[in-house]
């Protein structure tokens, strides 16, 4: 008879979420680097994330101080990870995650282009035609030393071609080239996004080698697909885990089976959870009674924060808040944090103030410490305001 699966309780997840994620100020991250690294990445498709989810973790942070990690000493590198999302990655685990995710999405991305190339009358022969813009591009930018695509575009005249798409249907439009060559060659990892042109609300970057950041190639050989996935997804569980096989295939992006996978090829093992499911934690990493107690603790997240979006079952940390707090695409707002369970949101007015919003009662004690937190954000963000690219319902009211 086999044995009863250990259970990891409700409470015992959230005391885990506290501590491996750097929220709880007992156990805060020492550097950028380290809350990148130990979240497997800062999400990156809202610029202001990555530094909002830093300062989250990392005491007395300066945004000069992720600027210079990421464009400076280059410690920090944006590039496409999971869900062929943007996320700023350690240089450490860059080649684990480019390895991990790329593979699968390069092929089909690529037939696609040169499909609408052939069906646009563009080039009869639309592999070498890319590959040859391609070499062009990355050529460009190696002189150039860095170049937005506006400036590339004059240096490489095919990156100005439009490529009308779903011609005759509804949402027939076009695609520049430029656009979809410089996403193949970041997914290849030759070119990685620098500076922004503007300030660090902007996303609008100049492209550089990305050798600048991490010699990819090189790195990337010591990994095979498998090998980069179980790796990857050793370091979440031992971040986010437990987790189900579903958390996995929503957060990395992959198949069922490659998850399957990866879980096989790793010692772990399996616990029952509070919801019902049956959930993943490491062989190594059982012992919860023995996490550290985080005490109590409030975060301000920004929006599409790695823990609000950690998983794909949220019920443990978010009911009931979900249709205030995240759009219509499942894209979490700015959220707020009492220990280990989100209990309201964010926002801002135009003249740069924070504003909270509770949703349910948090005590007197935990409403003050929200209010002082929210109060060092307005200084901290010292009158800019950040508008999310995927405004939430509640988002919206309160930056009214």
């Amino acid at each position: 008879m086999s044995l009863p699966r250990p259970r990891i309780t409700t409470g015992q997840r959230r005391a885990r979420l506290a501590v491996r994620q750097h929220l709880a100020p007992s156990h805060a991250a020492e550097t950028v680097e380290a809350a990148a690294l130990d979240q497997c990445g800062l999400h990156a498709t809202d610029p202001t994330t990555v530094h909002l989810s830093a300062w989250a973790r990392v005491p007395d942070l300066t945004r000069s101080t992720v600027e210079r990690a990421i464009y400076d000493d280059r410690t920090l590198v944006r590039m496409i990870g999971m869900r062929r999302t943007l996320f700023v990655e350690s240089v450490e685990l860059a080649p684990i995650v480019h390895v991990a995710c790329a593979p699968s999405i390069v092929p089909g991305e690529r037939r696609r282009l040169e499909g609408w190339l052939r069906d646009a009358g563009i080039t009869d022969t639309p592999g070498p035609w890319l590959g040859g813009v391609e070499d062009a591009t990355l050529a460009a930018i190696e002189r150039l030393g860095s170049g937005t695509a506006a400036e590339l575009t004059k240096v490489v005249p095919e990156l100005a071609i439009q490529i009308p798409i779903a011609i005759g249907k509804d949402y027939e439009g076009t695609v520049g080239v430029s656009t979809r060559v410089l996403f193949l060659l970041a997914l290849d990892g030759r070119i990685g996004r620098g500076r922004p042109r503007g300030s660090w609300v902007s996303s609008q970057y100049r492209w550089e080698p990305m050798h600048r950041w991490v010699a990819m190639d090189e790195r990337s050989a010591e990994w095979t697909e498998a090998s980069a996935q179980a790796e990857l997804v050793s370091r979440w569980l031992q971040t986010y885990g437990p987790g189900t096989e579903q958390d996995l295939r929503w957060w990395s992006g992959w198949t069922l089976g490659a998850v399957r996978r990866a879980l096989a090829s790793l010692e772990t093992v399996e616990v029952d959870l509070d919801d019902g499911t049956v959930g993943h934690v490491l062989a190594e990493d059982i012992a919860f009674e023995t996490e550290p107690d985080p005490g109590s603790w409030i975060a301000l997240l920004p929006s599409l924060d790695p823990t609000i979006m950690g998983w794909t079952a949220r019920d443990w940390y978010l009911a009931p808040h979900r249709q205030a707090l995240f759009d219509r695409n499942g894209n979490a707002g700015p959220t707020i944090w009492v220990d280990g369970r989100v209990v309201g949101g964010w926002g801002q007015r135009p003249d740069g103030e924070v504003v909270t919003r509770l949703l349910e009662d948090v005590g007197s004690d935990a409403a003050q410490a929200i209010a002082r937190r929210a109060a060092t954000l307005t200084a901290w963000v010292d009158g800019v305001r950040i508008m999310p690219r995927f405004p939430t319902p509640l988002q919206r009211e309160l930056s009214a």
